[in-house]
């Protein structure tokens, strides 16, 4: 059985653990209220923006037709990987990781593939195996659409010159704290919706049907590239408040453990000490 000294060493050193876990547990609580809120505040206006964009795609006669809606043969793809810029939230950034090697290993194994990092975690998985073109993970020290928009720019102009046949986007969207939802979208080209009797709109434009999609698509892009970012800033503080959340029960559980077993070593030892002196008794009388 340890001795005692080396059980009280134990039970000091996961106390201070628990303290960590319990401070970032709050922590992590804290930021999740603000960045939950900003996602859900975007999420309709991006969902609603996105489906009135394809809507207008599926209208759109071939000579309207933007450059961003530009169906080609896929020669060379481009996927925006979005993860943390710190660990300790579980299996958050490992699981965009294994999306990325999916994807390309299913999808695009015969194709040129190059990655857009977000996020420090997800480039040191990406850098090892793949050509990463570039990493934003300074976008997280200030997260406004105007940054993220420049990310969207620079993807479009990409794709606009031909540099890329298809955009993709992989991160985590935030359903509550507990739950993240893997998401792998398309961001270009845009795919517009299946048109039939029932949902098919007539559409109105003013000025005319090239101004709209000119201002449309590209604030569309950005505002879903944006969501994405929001999405998983929020995802990444529910998983490390609740991996946190998880780590201190489990140190709460391995101290009581370790004080049960302290208080056994302890009356084991009192009992020997009992018994030599008892013996050492009973050698002097006798």
């Amino acid at each position: 059985m340890a001795n005692l000294k080396e059980i009280r060493n134990r039970i000091t050193s996961v106390s201070s653990t628990r303290q960590i876990t319990s401070a970032m547990k709050m922590v992590s609580a804290s930021k999740l209220k603000r960045a939950q809120e900003a996602a859900f505040a975007l999420r309709p206006y991006a969902d609603k923006l996105q489906e009135i964009l394809q809507n207008v795609s599926a209208s759109l006669d071939g000579d309207a037709q933007s450059v961003y809606s530009d169906q080609r043969e896929v020669k060379k793809v481009l996927i925006v990987a979005i993860s943390s810029n710190r660990g300790l939230c579980g299996a958050f950034n490992a699981n965009v990781g294994k999306k990325v090697n999916a994807i390309i290993s299913e999808r695009y194994s015969d194709v040129d593939v190059e990655i857009l990092t977000i996020g420090k975690r997800i480039n040191e998985i990406a850098v090892k195996t793949y050509n990463v073109v570039a990493n934003h993970s300074d976008l997280f020290e200030d997260l406004t659409f105007n940054n993220t928009s420049e990310i969207a720019n620079w993807a479009m102009d990409n794709f606009a010159t031909g540099e890329y046949d298809r955009i993709d986007v992989v991160y985590n969207k935030f359903k509550n704290a507990a739950t993240q939802i893997l998401m792998d979208e398309q961001l270009l080209p845009i795919v517009a919706t299946e048109s039939d009797s029932t949902s098919n709109t007539d559409y109105i434009f003013e000025p005319d049907v090239e101004g709209i999609i000119t201002d449309l698509m590209p604030t569309s892009l950005r505002v879903q590239l944006h969501k994405s970012v929001l999405d998983s800033n929020a995802a990444e503080h529910g998983a490390r408040m609740t991996s946190m959340h998880k780590a201190t029960d489990n140190a709460t559980d391995l101290i009581s453990e370790l004080k049960l077993t302290y208080n056994k070593a302890r009356q084991a030892s009192i009992t020997n000490e009992i018994l030599e002196i008892v013996g050492g008794a009973e050698a002097l009388n006798g």
